[in-house]
């Protein structure tokens, strides 16, 4: 029986070690390669593994993995991932060769840095300020102390430009004296993810990256990528040279720079660069060291496995009889032109593979939870450990193959309009008898191993009846099951989640301070048609029902102009266009705009400050900001709202 009372994990089950003695026995162990060439050019290490910010807060703690210098896996983890977390271990300032150097294991993302002919070019600066401008420390500690002259942004990911700002300054990029690049339609797509649905999608990401567990060989192990994402400052400058052809050569401060455009890959925006004279090419995050999201589990449009493959293909074909050193924005280079091919080929053929049979599969009639129980790696690929799932998995990158062409809707009119989860869990428990009749089936199902299926029952068995002394043992028992299919996965994502669910059923759901839904850094660099589409996706219909407004706006910072319409509950607007009989006239810039957002400023002190004047009914525009929605990050995920009896 699962002990309700106990909110520690648990010791792996006999159903799970028998597994895990199954993946000592499936996979190469013996072959140690990765381990050798991930320590290779290794400077210094990140100094006691720990990044603190000026108030010393650790906002980086290598220290908490200190448990991975085991050799063998415990059993409560998946012998491959603990292979992996014991690689992400790799930490401090590499150098690839000449004039390139790559800051590893102070973030889930690397920082890449060129020495160009009088000052820096660095590719990537990670998640946060502190971070970023640690891992600058830590470069200038060993290395000729020059000024940066040029950031890069890989791609449209968080962990690949939010700690800019650690590294510039806004005033350095506004004087010309740092250039700052990215892909083009960069700043779009990073509006979508980290604006539209940033609360949801951080919400999800606690699941995914499982930086709320506790560390160790009962909770969090690693990301996949890398160890997990790092505390902090997030930041952002605007790019001031985007990329916008397929291809475009610069030389940026002595340093030839091809970049090839990637779009619809890994991320909507991205691109790869080859650097001619050091024979090395980096391939972002298009190829990393395993296999990587098509659909990630914190949420994303889902990408596109064919595009993605052919974008390696075509990386291949322009710059691989040049390429002597392979590097990426996670994990470690490869070194050799021979091993380089060898190595993008089976990068190129597993999102190829994928895709192809997920489509013939669907072509067959077969769903997506059909489609991905009959997937698995094909011979050639089912030994390389460069693309095993320790961040994606074949399971979900099927589904989301499927999703991509045929959508959520699996053609079962049955799936067309089901009940809600609480319907559908009231329904169910009555159905199967009752609670007490599910959960005793249920730990002779716990003793058997048959986790998945217990999984869902349980799941119905929670959502139908949110309270009572039933309830809180199958919170436990669901709690129990769950721990065990974190510790049976070899994905890092699958298993962070799993156990973080099992967590909030033991626990509750951690009540976090208070935090604006974006900081100030990302709002400065969002462009007005995507600040005004954040206020629009914010608008609360029960305060906006019957109202009918035209309000025109003058942004004095960026001298446009916005035409916005509130009516049916909805709002719209309109890039340099002016309504003739709008309601209020506003005279204001960005900044304000987003200081009355976040709940900086009112709309009265703004005026009173002189930073918003409003002609015709200022009343309105006091209603407006009244009427936008606030989003609590901690929303019920796997079960109903519950405390601690």
């Amino acid at each position: 029986m699962a002990n309700e009372n106990n909110t520690e994990p648990k010791a792996a089950s006999p159903s799970t070690q028998a597994l895990q003695r199954e993946v000592l026995e499936q996979l190469p162990f013996h072959d140690r390669g990765d381990f050798e060439q991930a320590q290779r050019g290794l400077i210094a290490a990140l100094p006691d593994g720990v990044v603190e910010n000026q108030r010393g807060a650790k906002m980086w703690d290598l220290s908490a993995y200190d448990f991975l210098d085991g050799e063998e896996a415990p059993d409560t983890v998946n012998p491959s991932l603990w292979r992996m977390a014991q690689l992400n271990m790799a930490n401090g300032l590499f150098k690839v060769c000449e004039r390139i150097y790559q800051l590893r294991g102070l973030d889930l993302a690397n920082m890449t840095i060129i020495e160009g002919d009088s000052g820096l070019i660095i590719i990537d600066p990670m998640t946060t300020a502190d971070v970023a401008r640690a891992g600058l420390d830590l470069y200038y500690a060993h290395r000729p102390h020059m000024p940066v002259v040029c950031v890069i942004y890989s791609h449209s990911h968080v962990d690949h430009y939010g700690g800019v700002m650690g590294v510039t300054s806004t005033e350095a990029v506004r004087s010309g004296d740092v250039v700052v690049i990215a892909p083009d339609q960069f700043i779009e797509e990073l509006n979508g993810e980290n604006v539209t649905a940033g609360n949801a999608m951080m919400r999800r990401a606690q699941f995914q990256f499982g930086g709320l567990l506790a560390k160790g060989p009962r909770g969090q192990i690693d990301a996949g990528l890398g160890k997990v994402t790092a505390r902090g400052r997030v930041s952002l400058i605007a790019p001031t040279l985007t990329i916008v052809e397929p291809t475009e050569a610069y030389t940026i401060d002595g340093v030839e720079i091809t970049f090839q455009l990637a779009p619809d890959s890994e991320a909507p925006a991205e691109m790869h660069m080859f650097l001619p004279q050091m024979g090395v090419l980096n391939m972002a995050e298009n190829t990393t060291r395993l296999l990587h999201n098509l659909l990630p589990l914190r949420g994303a449009r889902v990408r596109d496995p064919q595009v993605w493959a052919q974008h390696i293909t075509d990386a291949m074909t322009m710059f691989g009889e040049q390429t002597e050193i392979l590097i990426g924005q996670h994990h470690w280079p490869t070194w050799g032109r021979q091993e380089v091919r060898t190595y993008l080929e089976a990068q190129r053929d597993l999102y190829k593979f994928i895709h192809d049979q997920s489509v013939r599969l669907m072509n067959h009639g077969l769903n997506p939870g059909e489609i991905a129980e009959e997937l698995q790696l094909p011979p050639g690929l089912d030994q390389t450990w460069s693309v095993r799932g320790y961040y994606g998995a074949i399971r979900h990158n099927a589904k989301a193959v499927y999703q991509r062409y045929l959508g959520w809707y699996d053609a079962n009119p049955a799936n067309l309009n089901p009940p809600t989860r609480r319907e559908a869990g009231r329904k169910t428990v009555e159905y199967m008898g009752g609670a007490a009749a599910i959960l005793a089936r249920a730990h002779k199902d716990f003793a058997a191993g048959e986790y998945r299926w217990l999984a869902q029952v349980l799941s119905h068995l929670v959502f139908a009846e949110p309270e009572g002394p039933e309830n809180r043992e199958c919170r436990a028992l669901l709690a129990d099951t769950f721990e065990q299919m974190g510790y049976q996965a070899e994905s890092a994502t699958w298993r962070n989640a799993y156990l973080y669910a099992a967590q909030e059923l033991r626990q509750g759901i951690v009540k976090l301070p208070p935090r604006p839904m974006l900081s100030p850094d990302m709002m400065g660099a969002l462009t007005a048609d995507a600040l005004f589409d954040f206020m629009a996706v914010r608008l609360d219909i029960t305060k906006a029902a019957h109202l009918a407004w035209k309000i025109n706006w003058q942004l004095t910072d960026s001298d446009e102009q916005v035409a916005m319409t509130l009516q049916n509950c909805t709002m719209t607007h309109m890039l340099n266009c002016v309504i003739e009989d709008a309601g209020a006239d506003v005279r204001t810039n960005q900044t304000t705009i987003i200081a009355l957002n976040i709940g900086k400023t009112t709309v009265a002190e703004a005026t009173a400050a002189g930073d918003l004047e409003v002609s015709g009914d200022a009343a309105i525009i006091e209603k407006l900001f009244a009427m936008l929605d606030n989003f609590d990050l901690m929303f019920d995920v796997v079960a109903p709202s519950w405390k601690k009896a």
